[in-house]
């Protein structure tokens, strides 16, 4: 427990949000890492001083890389996304153009709406 006292409703309170805070930060620290780690456009050293931040000042060293990297850990996470649809697209064997074509045969059953279809259409284009 993190206060004496015995059991109480603030103590279990403040027992559940220390454990919240451990698992968000812990998550955060696992998404940070695995960024860092796949990046091919930083050097080792680069590597080694954000590791080292990360492990002495961990709390620190995480919201650091967040503000500095945060949006290129977004555009990078895109581009794996991206890549890994087009992958799965190939292994599946439908291209955009087959599903550009199933989403005009829906549209023309009636089975969606000219807005959906629009909407669906600019996913697949993505």
């Amino acid at each position: 427990m993190l206060f004496a006292g015995g059991f109480s409703f603030a103590n279990f309170t403040a027992d559940i949000f220390a454990v919240f805070m451990f698992v968000v930060w812990f998550w955060l620290l696992i998404t940070v890492a695995g960024d860092l780690f796949r990046r091919s456009d930083m050097s080792g050293l680069a590597k080694i001083v954000w590791v080292i931040l990360l492990i002495v000042l961990p709390y620190l060293g995480i919201f650091a890389y967040l503000l500095t990297q945060g949006r290129g850990m977004a555009e990078r996470n895109e581009q794996r996304t991206r890549q890994a649809r087009e992958e799965l697209r190939q292994a599946v064997g439908y291209s955009i153009a087959d599903e550009i074509e199933k989403l005009e045969r829906l549209k023309k059953a009636g089975t969606i709406s000219e807005q959906e279809y629009a909407r669906l259409r600019a996913r697949v284009l993505q």
